[in-house]
C-alpha cells in the first residue's frame, strides 16, 4: 500500500518553535509505522517562503527576500534533522518546480470559471495571512494573534469562487465522518462551512507586495501566499509534470495545527475540486503546546525552545515527551521542569535503567549474543491500532507498561542472586529479559528510532551500552 504524509510548511518569519517539532515527530512516528509495517510512504515536509510576513521580515533584516528565505530553510533543514525527520521530500515554495505548479494550477481553476478580478475591503490579521470575518475576531482581534491589530485592506484583487463548492464539500464531510480527525474538528468544521462560505482574494498587487509568485497573465500581480503554499502538497510529489509520480502517491494525508483547520481542510478541499484533482485523503489536526498555563511567548519568558531541549537531553528524549506527554488532539501544557520530570522519571530511572541492568546481567553471564526469533522483534496489534488513530500518547503508554513489567520480572525472578545458586535458571531469566529488551526496542523503532537501535545493537553484541539516557545535573 502507498500512502503520502505532508506537515504543513512553516512560515520561514522566524525560528522553529516547539509546535513545529511536535507537528514534525507525530507525523514522522505515524511514516516510520507505516513503513515498518510494510507500506511504502512518501513524506514531505518544507518551507513556506512568500507572503506580507516574510517580505517585512526580510526588509527589516536588510536582506534580499531570497537570501533571507535560504538562511530559514537551511535553519528549519537542520531544525528537521536535528529530531531525526525521516522526510522523502524537502519542499520549499520558492522551488521553480513549485512556481510552476502554483501557476498551472492557477490557470486551471481560472479555467473552470472560479476565479474573477474584484475590489474588496476586509479585516485582515497579517499574523495569520488570513482575511477575518466578525465572528471569527474576539473583541475585534484576532484570537491566534491577540497582539497585533487588525487591518483594514482595500484594494482590487483576484478571488476564488469558494462559496460554489459549499454543497459539495458538505457532501464530502457527510460520506467521510473521519475525513478531520479529531471528531470535534470534524464538527467544527461542518458547522464553519454550513454556516456559508465567501469568497476569498487569492492575489496581492505587486506595488505593494513584489515577494510572491506573479499570476499568470497580470504582471501586476502576485498569488496570495496561502493559495500558493497549499499547492505545495501537489508540487512536492512533480505534479503537474510528473502525472505518473502524482497517481502514486496521491490523496494526501494532512498533519496539521488546529489553527489550519479550514485551510487545509475546506479551501484546499475546494480548490482541488475546482482544478478537477481529488480531494486529500484525511486531515488530523494537532492542538496547541502552551506553557504554565499561558500561550507561549518571549515576553512572558515562558518560550520552549525545541532545540535547547535537544541540546540539553537529546533527541529521543525530546520525542518522547511530545508523544506520550502531550495530547494528539488537545492542547496540552509543558513546562520545563514538567519535561525535566518526566526525562528523569520514565527515561533515567525507567527505560534507561532498565536496559542497562539487563544488558550488565547479559553482559556478565551469557556465553554469547541471544538468537533472536521473530516474534521477538513484532509489534502488537494495539500499538500500530493506537499510532494509525493518531493516539500517539496511548501507544507510548503501552509500550512503557512494557518497561514497567520487566522491572517486574526483574524484581520477582531476582537473577542477579540466582547466578550464584540457581545458574542456569538464571541464565534462561536473562535471556528471556534480553528477548524482552528486543521486543521494546521493536517497539520504540518509531518514536525514538536512535534509542532503538542502540538497544538492538546491545543484544546484538550481548554488551551493555553506555547509559541512554545520562543524568543531568
Amino acid at each position: 500500500m502507498t500512502r503520502y504524509l505532508t506537515t504543513t510548511l512553516p512560515y520561514v518569519n522566524a525560528d522553529a518553535h516547539l509546535g513545529h517539532a511536535l507537528e514534525f515527530v507525530q507525523a514522522d512516528c505515524y511514516a516510520r509505522t507505516l513503513r515498518l509495517n510494510g507500506e511504502d510512504i512518501f513524506f514531505n515536509i518544507g518551507t513556506d517562503e512568500h507572503g506580507a510576513k516574510v517580505y517585512e521580515k526580510a526588509v527589516e533584516a536588510g536582506k534580499d527576500p531570497q537570501a533571507y528565505v535560504d538562511e530559514y530553510a537551511g535553519r528549519f533543514k537542520t531544525f528537521a534533522h536535528a529530531l531525526d525527520i525521516s522526510y522523502d521530500s524537502f519542499l520549499r515554495t520558492t522551488d521553480l518546480v513549485h512556481v510552476a505548479a502554483a501557476q498551472e494550477f492557477w490557470t486551471r481553476c481560472s479555467a473552470a470559471g472560479d476565479i474573477y478580478r474584484a475590489a474588496y475591503r476586509v479585516k485582515y490579521c497579517i499574523g495569520c495571512e488570513l482575511e477575518k470575518t466578525d465572528s471569527e475576531l474576539d473583541h475585534g482581534r484576532c484570537p491566534i494573534h491577540p497582539n497585533l491589530d487588525i487591518e483594514i485592506r482595500e484594494e482590487e484583487n483576484y478571488f476564488f469562487r469558494f462559496s460554489k463548492y459549499q454543497d459539495a464539500l458538505l457532501a464530502h464531510y457527510n460520506a467521510y465522518p473521519d475525513f478531520v480527525v479529531p471528531e470535534e474538528r470534524m464538527r467544527e468544521l461542518a458547522m464553519l462551512v454550513s454556516g456559508g462560505l465567501k469568497d476569498f482574494s487569492i492575489s496581492r498587487r505587486r506595488e505593494k507586495l513584489p515577494w510572491g509568485i506573479p499570476v499568470p497573465g497580470d504582471d501586476e500581480q502576485v498569488m496570495y501566499v496561502w493559495f500558493d503554499a497549499l499547492v505545495s502538497y501537489l508540487s512536492a510529489t512533480g505534479w503537474p509534470a510528473d502525472e505518473t509520480n502524482f497517481r502514486k502517491w496521491w490523496p494526501v494525508m494532512h498533519f496539521a495545527g488546529k489553527d489550519n483547520l479550514r485551510q487545509q481542510s475546506a479551501m484546499f478541499q475546494a480548490m482541488l475540486l475546482s482544478a478537477g484533482l481529488p480531494f486529500s485523503r484525511q486531515v488530523f489536526i494537532h492542538g496547541f503546546i502552551t506553557s504554565g498555563g499561558a500561550k507561549m511567548s518571549k515576553s512572558l519568558g515562558n518560550v520552549i525552545d525545541p532545540i535547547t531541549l535537544i541540546e540539553k537531553y537529546g533527541t529521543d528524549a525530546v520525542r518522547y515527551v511530545l508523544l506520550r506527554h502531550v495530547s494528539p488532539f488537545e492542547d496540552s501544557d509543558l513546562t520545563e521542569q514538567g519535561f525535566a520530570d518526566a526525562y528523569e522519571g520514565n527515561l533515567v530511572n525507567g527505560l534507561g535503567n532498565t536496559v542497562a541492568r539487563i544488558m550488565k546481567l547479559a553482559e556478565e553471564h551469557l556465553p554469547a549474543p541471544i538468537v533472536l526469533l521473530p516474534e521477538d522483534t513484532s509489534v502488537e496489534p494495539a500499538v500500530l491500532e493506537k499510532i494509525q488513530a493518531f493516539r500517539f500518547n496511548e501507544a507510548m503508554d503501552l509500550v512503557f507498561e512494557h518497561v514497567a513489567k520487566g522491572d517486574a520480572y526483574m524484581t520477582i525472578e531476582e537473577p542477579y542472586r540466582k547466578i550464584k545458586s540457581e545458574p542456569e535458571e538464571a541464565k534462561r531469566v536473562i535471556e528471556k529479559l534480553v528477548r524482552h529488551l528486543a521486543k521494546l526496542a521493536a517497539h520504540l523503532a518509531a518514536p525514538m528510532p536512535a534509542t532503538a537501535e542502540i538497544i538492538l545493537n546491545a543484544v546484538a553484541t550481548n554488551k551493555k551500552p553506555e547509559n541512554l539516557f545520562p543524568r543531568i545535573p
